[in-house]
């Protein structure tokens, strides 16, 4: 009786030990949600991490289902550095954002996230709160930008393109000048047609 008690007893082991390796690495893999961007200059998909940037991705998502971003441009290009948009139409006319939201750079530095080439971050003014609409996609592995930065919050990363990089690329190579104060804006506007919320992937 001890022995098929023991027995019993270590098959159980056996099959806990089992069903929490596989919870693990479950856990192991997080759904980021993907977004269409479909621009003038052709369609990007970036994935989303809401679990590494929950405040920011949130923001960016109420924006895109809102349909905030339609008929925006990418109003900055700096080839080598990075293209930053949704935040003006044609004309550089800007426009009314929710209010901002803080500033999620050392959480998402913290779980993995770098201003590595293609990934996007919250474009912000001097202010390290002040991002709202805005975001920019990195051209290049730009460190400087992670948190602390040169001023001690850094720029949050929140997603990474995942198709349609050599879109981006051909975005950053259109010709550029100054429109009034601004200054990298694209001689032909660049739009943003759409930002569509497609169904969650698994990625680890």
């Amino acid at each position: 009786m001890r022995k098929l008690f023991a027995r019993l007893s270590a098959q159980l082991f056996t099959l806990c030990a089992g069903l929490l390796l596989g919870l693990a690495a479950q856990a192991a893999q997080t759904t980021a949600t993907q977004v269409e961007i479909k621009t003038s200059q052709g369609t990007v998909v970036a994935e989303l991490y809401g679990d590494k940037a929950p405040r920011t991705v949130e923001n960016f998502l109420k924006y895109s289902k809102d349909g905030f971003y339609n008929g925006t441009i990418f109003h900055r290009v700096i080839n080598g550095f990075m293209i930053q948009g949704g935040g003006f139409v044609p004309g550089m006319k800007e426009k009314k954002t929710r209010a901002p939201i803080r500033n999620e750079a050392q959480r998402a530095m913290s779980a993995g996230l770098r201003n590595e080439a293609g990934t996007l971050a919250m474009a912000r003014t001097q202010d390290p709160h002040s991002a709202a609409a805005q975001f920019f996609i990195n051209l290049a592995d730009n460190r400087n930008l992670d948190y602390p930065s040169f001023d001690g919050w850094g720029y949050a990363v929140f997603g990474k393109v995942v198709s349609g990089m050599d879109v981006i690329q051909k975005i950053a190579q259109v010709p550029t000048g100054n429109a009034g104060m601004h200054q990298n804006v694209p001689l032909t506007p660049v739009v943003i047609e759409s930002i569509t919320v497609l169904s969650a992937k698994e990625s680890k």
